[in-house]
């Protein structure tokens, strides 16, 4: 660890695989590999910001190059080759950030100093943090020597987005994914790194803090700096305080909000978010929030403290477990789907803090359904001779009242519509461009076309031949149109048979032999006499008869 430095994230950086927390598998793999002298030429680590990726290249660069071996790694009392690199000025290992170098010509230089073995190593070793961010053509620069480097030459890339680095390096790597450190494990560790730096931090505050950083180590060190950092050491610094120290509200508003939602109180549940947004809280971080204690209410009884990822202290899950013993638990659920949807609702609405008013208010008229003698649990219908009304409770969480005569006016009506759609009928190429050109589908019409041709057509199945400008969704778009027109699956095969001319070159050969014909024609040839260097570029039909 580095002792000289004043800010925990890199002061409590680990240098050796048994400093490492979360990720035991990862550092057990890898270290047999190295007694066993099985060592791959390159290693690949994923995972999130602050689990370790850039540590875990540096611990791999020592354990590869210790002059102790890997069985007695230098720990306290490093050798040149273990301090170089924990310093970043070792002569053979060489840190690139992907960001940084991210040209073919970077890579080009890279592998150019890659052709001389290592100075005082045994190994030479290239750690590429964040990997995805170097360009294609560098990626394809670097296929050759990833696959087939020289004996001394290992490679070791990071990154956090695995899904930009190409399939191709991919399968040249030994790639591990690191997880995120579990809530317990992170707790242990801040509580212990506190204790050194003499900090007077609650446990509540601790597991606050464990819950922001979702499993980043270094997001918690930085948050457990700001903490250290923020009161009189002789004071102790709380949840309430490190709540408003990183900005984080307090969870057991939304429980007392919900509490007067479900008591149907309009006038104190906006009151209440009113002093909630007034704090600074954003309705989009609010309706976040809202959402996860939806999901406590729902599934308290088979949640822990331990299970809930400490977003919850002793007090808000005794609450919240009492409270939920009074709801329906199918008004959990459509209180869930009325959140999911205003979420949508927020990027449309310019006052986002108006619609989670109105949103509010509707749980309000939501939740006291029940009392009006609505039938939730066990969805019943009520038909009345007089008001011919039936209440319907929609999959959308929306109760609606609709007119009885009106649906059984309607749902024959769109049956009827849907039968007239599929009434389209296609036998030919031909019909199914003129159908294209009907329903205006211009872009299927341009396809068939121009970058088709014709094999064999069949009932429910096609099969053609195709240019390579032929749309790369083509067949998933006239799949799903045919079984639109027609109600029935139709499969589309690709042949290498080569099929008919494509009606564009049909139509182009056409051309080309009216024009040969009428170039043979005696008027053509008293047309060139007269002018010797005309060209004749189209014919027009004409079917009227001359005077």
């Amino acid at each position: 660890m580095n002792k000289t430095s004043k800010v925990l994230a890199l002061k409590y950086r680990p240098t050796n695989f048994s400093e490492l927390i979360g990720q035991e598998i990862v550092a057990e793999t890898i270290t047999n590999s190295i007694k066993s002298d099985k060592i791959p030429n390159a290693y690949l680590f994923t995972g999130i910001r602050g689990v370790g990726k850039t540590t875990i290249a540096r611990i791999v660069a020592k354990s590869l190059n210790c002059k102790n071996g890997i069985d007695d790694l230098c720990k306290n009392s490093l050798c040149d080759n273990c301090e170089a690199i924990s310093n970043s000025s070792h002569m053979d290992v060489l840190e690139l950030n992907g960001a940084d170098k991210t040209s073919i010509n970077d890579i080009r230089d890279l592998i150019e100093f890659s052709r001389y073995a290592p100075t005082s190593s045994k190994y030479k070793i290239f750690i590429i943090d964040e990997v995805h961010q170097i360009s294609s053509s560098a990626f394809n620069a670097l296929l050759k020597i990833l696959e087939e480097p020289p004996k001394y030459l290992k490679f070791i890339l990071a990154t956090t987005e695995i899904k930009k680095v190409p399939v191709t390096i991919l399968s040249r790597c030994q790639r591990f994914d690191l997880s995120r450190v579990r809530s317990s494990e992170l707790l242990m560790f801040i509580k212990k790194i506190k204790n050194k730096e003499n900090g007077n931090i609650s446990d509540e505050a601790l597991k606050l803090i464990v819950k922001i950083s979702e499993g980043s180590v270094r997001d918690a060190l930085s948050l457990l700096d700001r903490a250290l950092l923020s009161l009189d050491k002789k004071i102790e610094l709380d949840l309430k305080a490190a709540q408003k120290i990183f900005g984080y509200f307090d969870k057991s508003k939304i429980i007392d909000l919900f509490k007067l939602i479900l008591k149907g109180d309009e006038k104190e549940v906006v009151e209440s978010y009113r002093k909630i947004y007034d704090q600074g809280v954003e309705p989009k971080v609010f309706i976040n929030d809202f959402l996860e204690i939806l999901y406590y209410f729902k599934n308290i009884n088979s949640l822990t403290l331990e299970s809930a990822n400490f977003s919850l202290n002793d007090d808000e899950f005794n609450k919240i477990k009492e409270i939920s013993k009074e709801i329906d638990p199918q008004i959990l659920i459509l209180f869930w789907q009325f959140t999911i949807k205003t979420i949508d609702e927020l990027d449309i609405v310019s006052n986002q803090n108006l619609s989670i008013e109105m949103f509010l208010i509707r749980l309000i008229y939501l939740s006291s359904s029940k009392t009006k003698d609505f039938e939730i649990k066990n969805y019943k219908k009520v038909d009345d001779p007089q008001s011919k009304v039936s209440l319907e409770l929609k999959n959308d969480a929306i109760s609606q009242i609709k007119n009885i005569t009106q649906e059984k006016k309607t749902k024959p009506e769109i049956q009827k519509e849907s039968k007239e759609e599929k009434k389209n009928l296609i036998y030919s190429l031909d019909d199914l461009i003129e159908i294209c050109n009907l329903k205006r589908e211009m872009k299927l019409k341009y396809d068939l076309e121009k970058n088709v041709s014709l094999v064999n057509f069949e009932k429910n199945r096609i099969e053609i031949s195709f240019n390579y400008n032929l749309d790369k969704n083509f067949v998933k778009d006239l799949s799903s149109k045919l079984f639109e027109w027609t109600g029935e699956r139709w499969i589309i095969s690709f042949s290498k048979t080569k099929g008919e001319m494509s009606i564009k070159d049909k139509n182009e050969k056409k051309k080309t032999d009216l024009i040969n014909d009428v170039k043979k024609t005696e008027l053509y040839k008293k047309v060139l006499n007269k002018i010797s260097d005309a060209k004749l570029i189209d014919v027009v039909s004409n079917t009227t008869k001359d005077d």
